[in-house]
């Protein structure tokens, strides 16, 4: 990747008539966040000078303290194509940035700046990078005519099915092109299990830029689904009897340019820190839930039957634990955590991954033997006896997991964890005190 400076990124705006630069950031809770400002803002952008309240974004900061500065990552830069932004007077472009406080230090609520910790304490630990990929699927529902989503799904098609089946392909198609006009190089597009369910995989990258490639991915694939007629969720479970959505998340450990998973030698391929590193996801899973599966609704995915996994276990050969061993070696050996879902802010998911992992390799954590039987067949008493744990079974139980591990408070930080804590359990309250549907159906007209 050519490494952009302030004169190129000027220049660049000069040659193609940038009219508007989109500055993005992201919440505590996942959510994108962006200012636009027109091109005679640019210098001012770049000098690190744009500034914006903090106190009207959800779990920054307090009125008294709102002023807060926007600092660009020059190498975030790119120009949106057509497709992104329809036809208009001037083009745009987008920027991602970091959260600076008043005073001039980074801003210890931004979960950009606690993933960037993260990465500087793994490369104290003689790691170079932390490569991530992700495998995030989304629903495409049909708009009413007043442009609002439905839940009626866009097609009946199922998993690698062909039109007519499959009515979603030429939505992924401009998706994937406009991935590849921004600088993704895509691997494959393809329909998911589910009726309405797609998926587009994109080539890995290291856990800071790939954090910042889903969140762009989201923004693409609602804006295209929109532009065609649908509306496109990331929701992990919006129908109930079928697949949810999951962002399988695979990861590896690099130096020199060396995948340390990797060992030919072992019986598996996998290297002796590969094996701390999982067993640091296994020690610490159950408490790091909530940042992988934010929401209430992720737990209405987390359930046995439809494929995404509930229990905490691994294996080589066997979909249905948390963590898998996909076949690939040499430079491609890597851990795939099943349970993550598209909610999670991958900027917190990724910092609370990598500090389990580093924690399984500092205290040379041992896994549990794998399982190779399919876990959802099992009945307790053997879950129990082959040492199989649940995930949390519902947002709450994940939240009173993370507030005891220390670990994880220690990558997100103090102030985002408190402030995480507050605000889920809050909602799950909220959860609480609502009645479904499925309630008024079970109960009204029985008793």
């Amino acid at each position: 990747m050519v490494e952009q400076t302030k004169e190129s990124i000027i220049k660049d705006v000069k040659e193609n008539n940038i009219e508007f630069i989109r500055v993005t950031f992201t919440d505590v809770f996942g959510v994108i966040k962006n200012v636009e400002v027109t091109n005679s803002q640019l210098e001012k952008l770049l000098n690190n000078n744009l500034l914006f309240d903090g106190s009207s974004i959800d779990g920054f900061v307090r009125i008294e303290e709102s002023d807060m500065y926007l600092y660009p990552d020059l190498n975030t830069y790119k120009v949106l194509p057509e497709s992104m932004t329809g036809k208009q007077q001037g083009r745009v472009a987008m920027i991602i940035a970091d959260i600076y406080t008043a005073d001039r230090k980074p801003f210890e609520g931004d979960p950009r700046y606690r993933l960037r910790l993260s990465l500087e304490k793994m490369k104290e630990n003689g790691f170079d990078s932390f490569n991530i990929g992700t495998e995030p699927e989304f629903f495409l529902f049909k708009l009413d005519e007043n442009k609002k989503p439905t839940l009626e799904l866009n097609d009946n098609g199922g998993y690698f099915d062909l039109a007519p089946l499959d009515l979603g392909e030429n939505v992924r198609r401009e998706i994937v092109l406009t991935l590849e006009k921004m600088g993704f190089e895509v691997e494959a597009a393809h329909h998911e299990v589910a009726p309405g369910q797609h998926e587009v995989d994109f080539k890995y990258a290291n856990a800071l830029r790939a954090a910042d490639n889903i969140q762009l991915f989201k923004l693409i694939v609602k804006t295209i689904a929109t532009k065609n007629g649908y509306y496109a969720t990331f929701m992990p479970k919006p129908i109930a009897g079928i697949n949810g959505n999951g962002m399988h998340t695979n990861m590896s450990l690099f130096k020199d340019g060396e995948n340390l998973f990797n060992d030919p030698n072992d019986e598996l391929g996998l290297s002796q820190q590969a094996y701390y590193f999982l067993s640091g996801l296994l020690d610490h899973a159950e408490n790091f839930t909530s940042l992988t599966n934010p929401t209430v609704n992720s737990y209405k995915r987390l359930t046995p039957v439809y494929e995404a996994p509930v229990y905490i276990a691994w294996s080589a050969s066997n979909r249905s634990p948390m963590i898998r061993i996909p076949a690939s070696r040499g430079k491609s050996t890597r851990l795939e955590l099943r349970m993550v879902d598209p909610t999670a802010n991958p900027y917190l998911a990724f910092a609370a991954i990598l500090a389990s992992g580093l924690d399984g390799i500092k205290n040379q954590l041992t896994p549990e033997h794998s399982i190779d039987q399919n876990i959802f067949l099992m009945d307790e008493e053997q879950r129990l006896k082959a040492g199989i744990k649940n995930l949390p079974e519902t947002l709450l139980e994940a939240i009173k997991n993370l507030k005891k591990d220390d670990i994880v408070i220690n990558a997100i930080g103090k102030r985002i964890a408190d402030t995480f804590v507050e605000a889920k359990t809050a909602e799950y309250a909220a959860f609480r005190q609502s009645v479904s549907q499925w309630e008024i159906e079970r109960y009204l007209e029985l008793f």
